[in-house]
């Protein structure tokens, strides 16, 4: 499940979805779709997701409800960096398994703790 702060940018991900190339399609759907990859901004996991991915600053809500949670987040961003620094605060707090991944040169990415 990929749940987003702007709808904008849901819409945006659903199309490119749907056309990146002609031989690689990932089943998704909007709100209220049984998909495999539901896109949303609403709280919860209705299609019984395994994974989160939570993008543009949306609450990842209740990280019990998955087996993963992907917080994705712009480093140059100090708002958004900040706002994860806190999340990976909290859920270390919460005794929770968590690691930081960091996109180095040729985008490559290496995990930083």
């Amino acid at each position: 499940m990929v749940r987003g702060a702007l709808p904008e940018r849901l819409d945006a991900l659903d199309e490119a979805l749907w056309t990146y190339r002609d031989d690689a399609f990932l089943p998704h759907g909007r709100e209220g779709a049984r998909q495999p990859i539901l896109l949303t901004g609403q709280p919860g996991n209705p299609n019984a997701a395994k994974v989160l991915f939570a993008i543009d600053g949306a609450d990842p809500g209740d990280p019990a409800a998955f087996e993963r949670v992907c917080i994705l987040f712009d480093g140059r961003d100090e708002a958004a960096l900040a706002q994860a620094r806190g999340r990976w605060k909290k859920a270390k707090d919460d005794g929770y398994a968590v690691s930081y991944w960091r996109e180095v040169a040729r985008g490559k990415w290496e995990k930083k703790a």
